[in-house]
């Protein structure tokens, strides 16, 4: 009797090691109704989600404003010509880091700061946060968090881009108590292939095709169309009476009383 339990046991402890990881953590991928109609995209089921928790996918004011951010996991030698772009311009950006980036490329993220961007928590090591607890996402964020103040004059961060835009109400929940910002993004497109890259003018139509007030557009800075696209993004952006804004001007408006923000 004992080792038919014994061999009962084993093939519940296998089942359980083929069960798929999303099945077991009950995360979701973040996702949106692409449209090209020029309106922010519906999330459905997210969008409580998101309010409950304070996070952001979207600028819901109705003004033409767009706020650009990047997810920096690695350097494939674009993001000096992407900053040397955004300093011309004078827009502002925000930069999504993981631990691997500040310790290969720490020169460029103290340019970041410098030049005024916001450098944002993307985690240390890129993991899913949906299979985590609470305390080793905090260990995530903090290892962060410490390694970019340890290079640069920015000593803390607020917002949040979770690795390979996994969460869960737990995850926006944990975050939240954490003092951090989910900033999730309503204008994407499959940009982060570097052996798949399809010339300039595609990321630009992306961009043009898919742009609606309000705006939080994801670009990967490992992108050689980006690179060479993002000039005449912003100029086109420009003429289409668009102006660039950081997320601190997003937050401040929604957190700020008008009389405060002086609206």
């Amino acid at each position: 009797m004992r080792k038919r339990f014994s061999i009962c046991a084993v093939l519940v402890i296998l089942a359980s090691l083929c069960t798929p990881l999303s099945s077991l953590a009950s995360g979701y991928g973040w996702g949106y109704s692409k449209n090209e109609a020029h309106k922010i995209p519906d999330i459905g089921k997210y969008a409580s989600l998101l309010e409950k928790y304070n996070a952001y996918y979207a600028d819901s004011s109705g003004e033409k404003n767009v706020y650009v951010t990047f997810d920096n996991g690695y350097e494939q030698g674009y993001t000096a010509d992407i900053l040397d772009v955004l300093k011309k311009h004078q827009v502002p950006a925000t930069f999504f880091v993981t631990g691997h980036y500040v310790k290969e490329e720490p020169e460029l993220v103290k340019r970041m700061v410098r030049e005024g961007h916001i450098v944002g928590n993307h985690s240390y090591h890129h993991p899913d946060f949906t299979v985590m607890n609470k305390e080793n996402i905090k260990k995530e964020l903090e290892s962060l968090e410490e390694a970019v103040a340890a290079i640069s004059d920015q000593k803390d961060m607020k917002y949040l881009r979770p690795p390979r835009g996994m969460f869960n109400e737990d995850t926006l929940k944990w975050a939240n108590e954490l003092g951090y910002i989910h900033i999730f993004w309503s204008l994407a497109f499959k940009d982060w292939e570097t052996d798949k890259q399809k010339g300039w003018k595609y990321a630009f139509d992306q961009v043009k095709e898919q742009i609606h007030p309000g705006a939080i557009i994801l670009l990967h800075t490992v992108s050689s169309d980006n690179a060479k696209a993002l000039e005449k993004m912003i100029r086109a952006l420009q003429k289409q009476g668009y102006s660039f804004k950081s997320l601190d001007d997003l937050v401040l408006r929604n957190k700020l009383p008008e009389a405060i923000y002086g609206l």
